[in-house]
């Protein structure tokens, strides 16, 4: 991995729909600082972030509302597949030769 000031974490499920019991921490203490409302789950794939969403909140993925599958970068700052992408072609952290699909942005199997 090449040295630069971030990188992608991990696989991340923002569900934007889902409320904080409680939600009076500051900005970025829960959740990334550019998350403003809903819970993140992260994991090493996103598959596991939806299992968790589901065990912690006992809600099916289609009652969970808004969802958006990205990534959490080294700054705390939740990105989509395509930002993700760029990031961490940016770290060194992705073999080109071996991209899943591009065009859809970051897939945590192209980290490892």
């Amino acid at each position: 991995m090449k040295r630069t000031d971030e990188y992608v974490a991990c696989a991340a499920n923002w569900y934007k729909d889902l409320p904080l019991i409680k939600d009076d921490f500051p900005q970025g203490f829960i959740r990334p600082l550019n998350c403003d409302r809903g819970m993140v789950f992260c994991g090493l794939r996103h598959h596991i972030c939806l299992y968790i969403m589901v065990a912690m909140t006992g809600k099916r993925q289609c009652e969970a509302g808004k969802e958006i599958q990205g990534f959490l970068t080294s700054k705390n700052m939740f990105v989509n597949r395509k930002e993700a992408l760029e990031i961490a072609r940016a770290a060194g952290q992705v073999n080109e030769n071996e991209l899943g699909n591009p065009l859809i942005g970051l897939f945590s199997e192209d980290l490892y």
